[in-house]
């Protein structure tokens, strides 16, 4: 087994502490994405700048399994919500997507474990993953924060669409509100 896959690790966190993509070089920063209206997002879980358990860390750093999220103030008009996690502190050029998925707007929230697919009113889209993805930063690179972002769109987001790619186009300049929760984790 290579150093870097057990041991090395920490170090190799340490050498990268200082490198973090950051939530300016987020394509979700752009105008494009914007909103006037605000979405309160929320979890049981963790509250927003807390830590996220562990339980929902990724494989290998925990159970992988979703926390529960709600929100409140998506807009009676809303076509379609979109939820994005991603993971402002990777040390890449901007921030990583765990975890996409297209929601029908009368849903209010996801209980624990059903961002997952199969889940009624859910579908998810190809990020780092087609499912679920939780937090699992490099050992000894320091908190990273996770956003659940959730937009409320103007007009549904097509079947087609089966990357973050097609995603970011499909919902830019369709964004009526939203809204984050960002939670923390560290290894």
């Amino acid at each position: 087994m290579s150093p870097l896959n057990c041991a090395g690790m920490p170090l190799l966190g340490k050498l990268l502490g200082r490198f973090r993509a950051g939530e300016a070089r987020s394509p979700l920063a752009g105008r494009k994405y914007a909103a006037a209206r605000t979405i309160d997002v929320t979890s049981t879980a963790f509250t927003d700048g807390g830590a996220i358990p562990q339980k929902h860390a990724g494989k290998g750093a925990g159970d992988n399994v979703s926390p529960a999220l709600q929100w409140t103030g998506v807009p009676a008009e809303a076509k379609q919500l979109v939820l994005i996690m991603d993971d402002l502190d990777v040390p890449m050029p901007k921030p990583l997507m765990h975890t996409i998925a297209v929601i029908e707007p009368h849903l209010g929230g996801l209980a624990e474990g059903e961002l997952k697919p199969g889940t009624t009113g859910v579908r998810l889209i190809k990020a780092f993953g087609d499912t679920y993805l939780g937090p699992r930063p490099i050992p000894g690179h320091g908190p990273h924060h996770y956003r659940f972002l959730i937009f409320a769109l103007d007009q549904p987001v097509p079947d087609s669409v089966a990357d973050h790619a097609a995603l970011l186009s499909a919902i830019a300049g369709h964004v009526q509100a939203r809204g984050v929760l960002t939670g923390t984790y560290e290894r």
